[in-house]
């Protein structure tokens, strides 16, 4: 099994361009270091599931129903920590 994971894993971290330019550019967006920490590493978790599986997985339609499952738990965090939808201790505002 070869783990060695590549840059590619490192790409979902530059949509943290996003908010960043709505900061620079607006004051309607109110991130914080530690949004921006918290974010990254979702989005880091997320880039090196999909390069492990995309690397583990040789079938193509396994490939597709790992990542979708990996993708759907990365956005039902993601909207738990915005606005809280399971009403969870860490949730958002």
């Amino acid at each position: 099994m070869n783990l060695s994971i590549s840059k590619k894993a490192l790409y979902p971290l530059t949509l943290l361009i996003i908010p960043l330019i709505g900061i620079i550019l607006t004051n309607s967006i109110d991130w914080s270091v530690f949004d921006f920490l918290l974010m990254g590493s979702l989005l880091l978790v997320l880039g090196i599931g999909i390069e492990l599986t995309i690397i583990n997985f040789k079938q193509f339609n396994t490939r597709i129903a790992i990542i979708f499952f990996i993708l759907l738990i990365f956005l039902m965090i993601w909207i738990e920590l915005a606005v809280g939808i399971f009403n969870s201790p860490f949730a958002g505002n």
